[in-house]
C-alpha cells in the first residue's frame, strides 16, 4: 500500500506532479492516519506526523516523490441566503451562537442539514434550500488560519 507522508496547501506543491486524485467528504479531511481510497481505486494509507486540515486542491506527497490531490466532496448542506449584508452578519452571529461548523461565502453561509436551525434562520428571514456542494467550515480561532499545514 501507498503512503502519504507529506501534505502541502493548494499551490504549495507540484501540482504536475500529481499521479492520482482522493475525493473525501470534510470529516476525512482533518486526519492524521487514514486509509483511504484513491479515484483510480488504489489502496492509499495517509499517514503524517500530525493531523491536518485538507481543503480541495491541497497535495499529498507519497514515499515515491509523487502527489495526490486531495478533492472535495459534495455533501447535502444547507445555504441561508441573506437579503443584505446586514443580514449576512446577523445570519452568522445566530448560527456561530450556536457553536455550529459554518462555510461563510460572501453572499450565503452553508451548514450541515438541521432542520432546527432552518427554521429559525427561516424565522430570521433568510431563504434556505438544500445543496450538494464541497463543505470547508472556518477552522475557528484556535486553528492556525483555519487550515494549517505544520
Amino acid at each position: 500500500m501507498r503512503r502519504a507522508v507529506e501534505a502541502a496547501a493548494a499551490g504549495a506543491w507540484p501540482f504536475d506532479r500529481a499521479t492520482d486524485s482522493v475525493t473525501l467528504a470534510f470529516d476525512n479531511r482533518h486526519r492524521r492516519r487514514l486509509r483511504m481510497t484513491t479515484d483510480s481505486g488504489d489502496d492509499l494509507l495517509l499517514d503524517l506526523p500530525e493531523a491536518v486540515a485538507l481543503g480541495d486542491g491541497d497535495g499529498l506527497r507519497l514515499e515515491d516523490g509523487n502527489w495526490v490531490t486531495v478533492m472535495a466532496a459534495p455533501e447535502s448542506l444547507l445555504e441561508a441566503i441573506p437579503d443584505s449584508q446586514y443580514h449576512l452578519v446577523r445570519l452568522a452571529w445566530h448560527i456561530g451562537n450556536r457553536h455550529l461548523q459554518a462555510e461563510l461565502l460572501s453572499d450565503r453561509i452553508r451548514i450541515r442539514p438541521d432542520h432546527v436551525i432552518a427554521e429559525m434562520l427561516r424565522g430570521l428571514g433568510a431563504e434556505v434550500r438544500e445543496v450538494s456542494a464541497p463543505f470547508q467550515p472556518e477552522g475557528g480561532a484556535y486553528v492556525d488560519g483555519g487550515h494549517a499545514h505544520g
